[in-house]
């Protein structure tokens, strides 16, 4: 599907992660920051008190939908239920991206709790592409992917995730959310080199990124977004937008959620870094 006439709404700038127990706080004191993400599954009641809120957020921000439950990998059928109830959402939202993570987390109809890595393989590439071809046509619009955080990788994987992604992107049209802390958490865990990935992304088709705390436990480094971005993730993020070019950027913060102001704090840092950026050709 060709979407080459779509154009970003959201300029390049930093958001925050929307969370329930700073509802409030942003209605009353509209912290300055460009934009906000938030998981639409959390909306899809079709009433009550989050929906409520989210109308008054939405009144003062841009919104982008990131969702965790279409299961991209997954062997099963795509839930017309929940494709139904996401566009309606969005239809009612008019979010500047939709995202997804390229994961499975169903089999047999059951669920798990968890985003879960899929083989790099020919057959899992026809499988995903198809399900994002059936998603672009129901939403209308072009769905972004993003890499995850895996701590185990599959032996039958003849691909590399970036080459998967970036063949993906060339088949469907659609675009990436690049996630720079899932990247270096990936590296540190399965030794490889962070450039050496990033290098296989394509940089034109890279429409948001997230920035994430990571915590170590053992010999493991877990992606737990439950502080503030480590310095080497910062330093990853400047590489990127020096040779992508500035885009859209949030702060996800999940556990130990701190205080709006900190959260704002980090969201003012990335907007530094993307206004001083250059960007680099070599």
């Amino acid at each position: 599907m060709n979407f080459a006439g779509v154009q970003t709404p959201i300029p390049a700038s930093a958001g925050i992660g929307l969370r329930s127990s700073h509802f409030r706080e942003i209605i009353e004191d509209k912290p300055p920051v460009a934009w906000m993400e938030t998981h639409p599954e959390n909306y899809f009641g079709e009433g009550g008190v989050p929906l409520r809120f989210l109308e008054q957020i939405r009144s003062l921000y841009p919104l982008s939908f990131h969702g965790v439950g279409l299961s991209l990998g997954s062997s099963d059928p795509l839930d017309p239920v929940h494709l139904k109830k996401l566009k309606a959402l969005i239809d009612r939202f008019e979010p500047a991206f939709v995202s997804e993570h390229l994961a499975w987390s169903s089999v047999s109809g059951r669920f798990l709790n968890e985003l879960l890595p899929l083989p790099y393989t020919p057959e899992s590439l026809t499988q995903v592409c198809s399900k994002i071809d059936e998603i672009q046509n129901a939403l209308k619009r072009p769905l972004l992917i993003e890499n995850i955080t895996r701590y185990l990788t599959w032996r039958a994987s003849t691909l590399s995730e970036g080459e998967f992604m970036a063949e993906v992107v060339q088949r469907t049209g659609c675009r990436i959310l690049l996630d720079i802390n899932n990247v270096y958490v990936n590296a540190l865990n399965h030794r490889f080199d962070p450039l050496d990935y990033l290098k296989t992304i394509p940089a034109s088709a890279v429409q948001e990124i997230h920035l994430a705390g990571f915590d170590r436990f053992g010999t493991w480094v877990i992606d737990t977004h439950g502080q503030r971005v480590h310095q080497e993730v910062w330093e990853l993020y400047r590489w990127v937008i020096d040779h992508f070019g500035p885009r859209p950027t949030l702060i996800e913060w999940d556990t130990n959620l701190p205080p709006l102001h900190v959260l704002v704090e980090e969201a003012e840092k990335a907007g530094k870094l993307l206004g001083e950026n250059h960007v680099v050709t070599s």
